[in-house]
């Protein structure tokens, strides 16, 4: 079977940077809408998907239109949820749960937050109703779930690749066997 091409775009500086934005709504600023339009111009796809948080959501209704192509916001593409963290500043937070958390997301998950495990789960899920290129408007957190995903990465081996705001990630992906229904991934561009 034949892959298709599947960008994944992280959304544009937040209004507020260098907080821990999961499931909080913050915006992105003028200029960090800006940056993924112009990216986009670059893209080759046939619709867009958005995380339903406006930082996503926002410059994907301003790309769609402007390329003539449906747009749809889909939850399950939402940052990790931190919890009790959501917004939070990362220094003024217990420096030894912090760091309990970012080596192991599964085991000391943020308080009230979402493991890991469960939002690769999350992505997994959103992937397989991927088909035709197109261009998914995210989070760092999913991008890195939606690697382990397609290419098998560890949560190390997805925190080696640096994702800042506006970053895309382009993959070929096939959608597999008709009965394992096991999706692969190869990469095939990173611009920062």
């Amino acid at each position: 079977m034949n892959g298709f091409a599947l960008h994944l775009m992280r959304h544009g500086a937040p209004e507020r940077p260098g907080r821990l934005w999961g499931h909080e709504d913050e915006p992105s600023s003028a200029q960090g809408v800006a940056l993924c339009v112009e990216r986009a111009r670059t893209l080759d796809f046939a619709r867009v998907v958005t995380s339903d948080l406006s930082r996503a959501w926002a410059p994907g209704a301003i790309i769609a239109a402007e390329r003539a192509v449906p747009h749809n916001a889909d939850p399950q593409w939402r940052e990790l949820h931190f919890g009790q963290w959501d917004g939070a500043d990362p220094a003024l937070l217990p420096q030894g749960d912090l760091a309990r958390f970012w080596r192991d997301p599964d085991r000391f998950p943020p308080p009230g937050g979402e493991r890991w495990s469960d939002l690769r789960g999350r992505i997994a899920t959103a992937l397989h109703a991927c088909c035709d290129p197109m261009l998914i408007i995210c989070h760092a957190g999913a991008m890195r779930a939606a690697l382990a995903v397609l290419c098998g990465f560890d949560m190390r081996q997805g925190w080696a690749v640096d994702l800042p705001y506006g970053a895309v990630l382009s993959l070929k992906v096939w959608p597999g066997e008709q009965l394992s229904g096991q999706m692969t991934g190869q990469m095939t561009g990173l611009l920062t």
